[in-house]
């Protein structure tokens, strides 16, 4: 069995660069995704993995479908295994 996890600082950037397309704060993303904004905040450091339903529900808030944020978090974890 495969031993790698989820880099959770991968999951955080994903967020991060997503939030920063659509231009938000991370209080205006929390709000409409109905999390905390310190929840927000651990989740971009990669302090916190989110939940599928937390994912879901930033992915809601951002205007785009979570398997375009899965994706962009495929591509980070490839660009960190080839380095």
């Amino acid at each position: 069995m495969d031993k790698e996890t989820l880099d959770p600082r991968c999951v955080g950037d994903a967020i991060y660069r997503y939030r920063r397309w659509r231009r938000m704060s991370q209080e205006v993303l929390s709000g409409l995704a109905g999390i905390g904004r310190t929840h927000l905040s651990a989740i971009e450091r990669g302090e916190r993995k989110p939940t599928l339903e937390t994912l879901y529900r930033l992915s809601r808030a951002l205007g785009v479908n979570m398997s375009d944020i899965v994706v962009e978090i495929e591509k980070e974890l490839k660009n960190k295994a080839e380095k």
